[in-house]
């Protein structure tokens, strides 16, 4: 299942995957899985570094076409197995934020964002909703998170 909405201000997307809820979880939140499906088709995760608790810093750099973008936040909310937030600003290698306009991004291109993941047990398979609020449409977040949970599918297949 794949129904995907894209607002004025954020992307939707939905998907039933065929693993156990534990797993999707650990994957969203442990680095040394993270790092193998995150980004879209072509994008490496070369840095993941996760502090999971509310408050904890995130620092990812996604590494695409000879090119490193970093990206840095916290998490807002952690209710093990079923909820996930997180705030995410762009940034140097060294967490410090970089305005988007200064990474090349288009007027109007939202300083931070905050991810969502609300995953509910479908006995045995699981459904996610992922929210990323404060993503302009048109912005080709959309395709970049179904290709990554695209990813994410095959991940699951190696790690049963």
């Amino acid at each position: 299942m794949n129904d995907n909405a894209v607002s004025k201000d954020s992307v939707v997307i939905e998907r039933i995957f065929e693993a156990g809820i534990d797993l999707i979880w650990k994957l969203w939140t442990q680095p040394e899985h993270f790092k193998n499906w995150y980004g879209p088709k072509g994008a490496t995760i070369p840095v993941a570094e996760m502090d999971f608790r509310v408050g904890g810093k995130r620092l990812i750099c996604m590494e695409m076409r000879g090119m490193k973008m970093w990206t840095t936040g916290k998490y807002t909310t952690i209710s093990p197995n079923t909820h996930l937030a997180y705030t995410e600003s762009m940034a140097d290698e060294n967490g410090n934020l970089i305005s988007p306009s200064a990474m090349g991004m288009p007027d109007g291109y939202p300083e931070t964002t905050e991810v969502t993941v609300l995953l509910e047990d479908l006995n045995g398979q699981t459904k996610m909703t992922m929210t990323h609020a404060g993503m302009p449409a048109g912005s080709g977040a959309d395709g970049g998170w179904n290709q990554a949970f695209d990813k994410l599918v095959e991940h699951i297949k190696t790690v049963r």
